[in-house]
């Protein structure tokens, strides 16, 4: 007999969905309202796994709904849509797929980096409006030698770091606590790393122990000649003083692949030209995107054989 596992509709890869349904017993579930209500309360009950994303997640409520829930797996590393203390109060064991997109999202931060310094979309718009015909790009910011701040050097800061030593930049970070086998300078507070840096890279968590940490008192510190990349949650900066700091010129500029409540961008952001705006997709790479879809089959396919998952969030 066929394990039971419910698939959040629209979180994953079609052909990783298609797999999931040849192996194992599978219903869709839809978004919220009486056809997810339906489902639920007709056939909760008998579901075991639970395959959704870092983005859908998986709230209270659902996990409540699923008695007999015994392991979820997420597409993706963000794990501030998936309750995890509910998870953890029932035993639900909880896969996830870091490592796997580190790469991709550490070439993401410093493709904005190297976009927003020196003014390559902007560049490009110049080119392709005529404005070349009219005269020259104005001149933009050095990258190579610069200070590189880093909030968060877990597994993807720590491939940011290594991406600055190919661009001879000095590199310090704050986390919660210095690290011992990390060389880079510590900063003892964010608002030291800021005041220091000529770029500040945002590459920590999300959840509720972040939010708003890059605030407008943060954004002062690093400066009309400072930049702020993000490739880490949109939650983590408060929008509003970045969207002011931004327009009164207190930072030079910001490259974002993430955003407070996506897919909403604020107006105020697209109207500027000293932002470069991505839609979500740092991890957006066929190869990356491949080896986070068979992750999330391997932890489903692990635990239902009595092993270990393979990357488990708890």
């Amino acid at each position: 007999m066929k394990n039971k596992v419910l698939v959040v509709k629209g979180a994953l890869l079609p052909a990783l969905e298609a797999r999931l349904v040849a192996q194992y017993d599978t219903a869709l579930l839809p978004p919220a309202g009486p056809e997810r209500d339906a489902l639920l309360a007709a056939e909760g009950a008998g579901f075991e796994g639970l395959a959704t994303s870092a983005r859908l997640g998986a709230d209270a409520a659902l996990i409540a709904a699923l008695p007999q829930l015994k392991v979820i797996s997420s597409f993706g590393v963000g794990l501030d849509a998936l309750d995890l203390e509910a998870a953890r109060a029932r035993g639900i064991a909880v896969g996830y797929t870091p490592d796997v997109l580190n790469d991709c999202v550490a070439d993401t931060a410093f493709a904005l980096l190297m976009d927003v310094a020196r003014r390559i979309s902007a560049a490009d718009r110049f080119v392709r409006c005529g404005d070349w015909l009219k005269g020259q790009f104005p001149t933009a910011t050095k990258v190579s030698g610069k200070r590189l701040g880093i909030l968060g050097m877990g597994r993807i800061g720590r491939v940011i770091a290594r991406r600055a030593s190919g661009f001879d930049m000095e590199v310090r970070y704050h986390n919660r606590r210095a690290l011992t086998d990390v060389d880079h300078g510590y900063a003892a507070s964010l608002k030291e790393l800021a005041e220091w840096a000529d770029f500040l890279v945002i590459a920590s968590a999300g959840g509720a122990d972040t939010q708003g940490l890059v605030s407008a008192e943060i954004l002062d510190a690093l400066g009309p000649q400072g930049y702020l990349i993000n490739i880490s949650r949109g939650t983590v900066v408060d929008e509003a003083a970045l969207v002011d700091a931004l327009t009164h010129r207190r930072i030079a500029g910001a490259g974002l692949d993430v955003f407070e409540r996506e897919p909403q961008v604020p107006a105020a952001l697209v109207a500027l030209d000293n932002v470069v705006l991505l839609p979500h997709l740092a991890s957006n790479t066929q190869e990356t995107r491949a080896a986070m879809a068979q992750r999330v089959e391997d932890n489903l396919a692990a635990f239902f054989a009595g092993r270990p998952l393979v990357s488990s969030a708890l």
